[in-house]
């Protein structure tokens, strides 16, 4: 039974090295456009740049999660993933758009702001997530 189980192991450490190498690009992509430096913010203890960046990660990984449940194959997620990433870039280009100097607010350590663009990257990510199962 238990060898039975594991016959699928290699599909998932190839979906799951994939999601690693998507995530991957897309801290990297959005670390690079933000004014901030959310690792160093982060590090000397800035608490709304963590839930900023925490958000983001998780408004990314809601739809490349999505994209993994429901594709009909890896080139389908790296396709969806590629979308998620692009979506999540939007979405921050729009909040700071609404939002003037968001990221001075959260580099000050202004939750308010924090909290602002989190939400958007969140409810982005729900919608496309959503969006992909159609």
């Amino acid at each position: 039974m238990v060898i039975a189980s594991l016959q699928g192991l290699p599909a998932f450490l190839v979906y799951f090295l994939v999601a690693g190498i998507l995530f991957g690009a897309y801290v990297l992509i959005y670390t690079r456009i933000t004014p901030h430096d959310e690792f160093l913010l982060i590090e000397s203890g800035n608490t709304a740049a963590s839930v900023a960046f925490g958000m983001s990660l998780l408004g990314f990984a809601m739809p490349l999660a999505s994209a993994i449940a429901e594709s009909a194959s890896l080139v389908d997620v790296v396709i969806w993933g590629l979308v998620a990433l692009v979506v999540q870039v939007g979405l921050y280009f729009v909040a700071r758009w609404r939002m003037p100097g968001v990221s001075a607010k959260i580099a000050a350590g202004d939750m308010a702001a924090a909290l602002w663009l989190g939400s958007v990257s969140l409810v982005g990510g729900l919608l496309n997530a959503a969006s992909m199962t159609t």
